[in-house]
């Protein structure tokens, strides 16, 4: 017998972004309350997404910026040769869909990891906002220029660090992250699957789950299927020279 998919909230889905906990992590960081209410006028709260569930994908026209509220996003792109890249994994108070900004179609895919709700912010009345609202325009650019600085960092990482380095780097980007979100910074559950993190971290999977094994036996972290608990913050930090340790653990 097959389940039949419970409805979402809908009072949990009509939260306005005066009210909403990422408020300052997301476009309205440091707006006014006329100015949150223009902005409310314009988001377009979808019912949640699910496991697999695409928001766009590559070739698709595009419409809209998408802000996570809850849940998890994978956004990625197919190599000539047709195989999955992983560009970056959105969480909660993150966007995705600006590269849908250049040629009117979106470049990457955008999928959910788990049940995920976000906000649709259709692009032509978000720029009508932009002229209205300078504050608004001035936080995309802020947005934009984060995503720049992500890709040199990984780039760097990629290019530079080993193994060990680079998942290290990842776990302080996550660590770092929640705090932000008022989460616990050591201990969190990782939305993606360790073939999801190895795709992005340039490593196999055998790789991945070998380095995962050897932390924990060091001490370093806890691992219980996707719940990891970070035991000694400072000897990932030592994993990663100051510059990538700073800037990336911001940003990936």
């Amino acid at each position: 017998m097959s389940r039949k998919r419970q409805k979402p909230d809908i009072e949990q889905i009509k939260v306005s972004c005066q009210n909403c906990t990422l408020a300052e992590l997301c476009l309205p960081q440091g707006m006014d309350k006329e100015d949150l209410e223009k902005l409310d006028d314009i988001v377009d709260r979808k019912p949640p997404y699910h496991r697999g569930d695409a928001l766009f994908r590559p070739g698709n026209k595009s419409h809209a910026l998408f802000a996570v509220r809850s849940g998890a996003l994978k956004t990625y792109c197919i190599t000539e040769d047709g195989a999955e890249q992983v560009l970056g994994f959105i969480l909660p108070g993150e966007l995705t869909g600006m590269d849908g900004l250049a040629s009117g179609r979106y470049a990457s895919a955008s999928v959910a990891l788990e049940t995920t709700s976000v906000c649709e912010l259709p692009f032509d009345q978000l720029n009508k906002l932009c002229r209205q609202i300078p504050g608004i325009h001035d936080q995309i650019l802020r947005i934009v220029g984060k995503e720049i600085t992500t890709d040199q960092q990984m780039l760097m990482l990629l290019g530079k660090r080993n193994a060990e380095e680079r998942l290290a780097s990842f776990l302080l980007s996550l660590s770092t992250r929640y705090k932000n979100r008022g989460l616990s910074p050591d201990q969190f559950y990782l939305p993606m699957s360790r073939q999801d993190i190895g795709n992005y971290l340039g490593l196999a999977i055998e790789t991945v789950s070998r380095l995962f094994a050897r932390f924990q036996d060091e001490g370093i972290l806890t691992v219980d299927k996707k719940l990891i608990t970070i035991c000694k913050q400072d000897t990932l930090g030592v994993m990663v020279d100051a510059c990538v340790k700073n800037t990336l653990a911001s940003s990936i």
